[in-house]
């Protein structure tokens, strides 16, 4: 057990209770806690005004170039305390991320230089961000002897605000009523997601974000629209392009595959790679094919394999076994099933690329909106 001193952070933690963090030239009052994993913790933050906040120019948002993600909570009411919360009047989410050793710093900075890459109404910013090192002493011994102190770190990444939730929230939610998105919701969901995708695989080089699913993607409705859906986590993002060449180069994109992409949504090609292959972007087009029925059904496509005597996961996904549940009523298209299944080809080279996929979704979209 330790404890930690930072800088101004324990400055204002003293002077306000613990409830202020700085990033940068940036303070923020933390609300309340949104979420944690592992060593993260989300919270909701608001911006406190500086002394100088009436000069133009200062605070987080007058430094944010694209103002549409300063307003994508509109009225939420908070009702631990009573008062409506939006980026517009400041609110952020905070993610704090403990760092125990370098191996984690550079996973964490890396994530960084990754978010900075991307520009797109569909993808999550990363507004502002601050690596902080840590004294840390025992917690027990600090008070008896003079022993030094190690240094570890701390991460504050700070994004927009989705108090919406995520689409696997949203699922839970509607699942337990029996509720299903309609076609059309469900096909303008997928299709902000494939231009988010679209944007990342066409960079130079292309980045597959290699774990597209429902708890990667923000909701946030929008009275008589859509909803809006933010695919969110670059934290496995990478290069989509990789020669493998050896058995040992396959084995260890496996190893990596299973550690950053979540089991339901991976692409076979991960779960059991050739010796001699060539992986591209095309792995985040058989995640988008789950995805789609998850949006449409509130699992991933493979699920079922888990609770069954004998069955396995991995044996389903690479024969791209499919079983379709009950669903609303009257029932999706046969179209949607297909398109699904065009996704899920197990064989990557003949998997549709993103262009190929958005053309699809477009005609769908005009078949079967309201």
């Amino acid at each position: 057990m330790g404890c930690s001193f930072s800088g101004l952070n324990a400055l204002y933690d003293a002077v306000n209770g613990g409830g202020d963090v700085w990033i940068n030239e940036n303070r923020y009052r933390i609300l309340r806690q949104l979420g944690e994993g592992g060593f993260a913790f989300v919270f909701l933050v608001k911006e406190v005004p500086s002394d100088n906040s009436s000069v133009p120019g200062t605070g987080l948002a007058a430094k944010v170039r694209d103002k549409s993600h300063l307003s994508v909570s509109t009225g939420f009411q908070d009702l631990n305390k009573n008062v409506n919360l939006n980026a517009e009047d400041g609110t952020y989410a905070m993610k704090k991320v403990l760092i125990q050793n370098n191996e984690q710093l550079e996973l964490v900075r890396e994530e960084i230089r990754v978010s900075s890459l991307f520009s797109h109404p569909n993808l999550l910013p990363l507004l502002d961000h601050a690596i902080i090192a840590v004294k840390v002493i025992d917690a027990i011994l600090c008070v008896f002897t003079t022993q030094e102190a190690s240094w570890n770190h701390e991460a504050y990444l700070l994004f927009p605000v989705h108090l919406d939730g995520t689409l696997l929230d949203n699922s839970k939610a509607m699942m337990a009523k029996k509720e299903f998105f309609s076609t059309s919701d469900a096909l303008q969901i997928f299709r902000q997601l494939c231009a988010g995708l679209k944007h990342m695989h066409s960079l130079e080089p292309p980045y597959a974000h290699n774990d597209v699913k429902p708890g990667n993607i923000l909701i946030t409705h929008k009275k008589g629209q859509s909803p809006l859906a933010i695919l969110m986590d670059f934290g496995s993002a990478r290069p989509a392009r990789k020669q493998i060449r050896s058995r040992t180069e396959a084995l260890q994109l496996q190893e990596w595959a299973a550690e950053h992409c979540t089991a339901p949504f991976r692409a076979p090609e991960l779960w059991d790679c050739p010796s001699h292959s060539d992986i591209d972007e095309r792995t985040d087009v058989w995640s988008l094919g789950c995805t789609l029925y998850a949006i449409m059904y509130g699992v991933s496509p493979f699920e079922y394999a888990l609770g069954e005597s004998g069955g396995s996961l991995q044996l389903a996904v690479l024969n791209a076994q499919v079983k379709w549940p009950a669903g609303p009523k009257p029932p999706y298209p046969e179209a949607l099933h297909q398109f699904v299944m065009w996704m899920l080809q197990p064989q990557a080279a003949v998997r549709p690329r993103i262009d190929d996929i958005i053309i699809h979704v477009d005609k769908l979209i005009a078949k079967f909106s309201c």
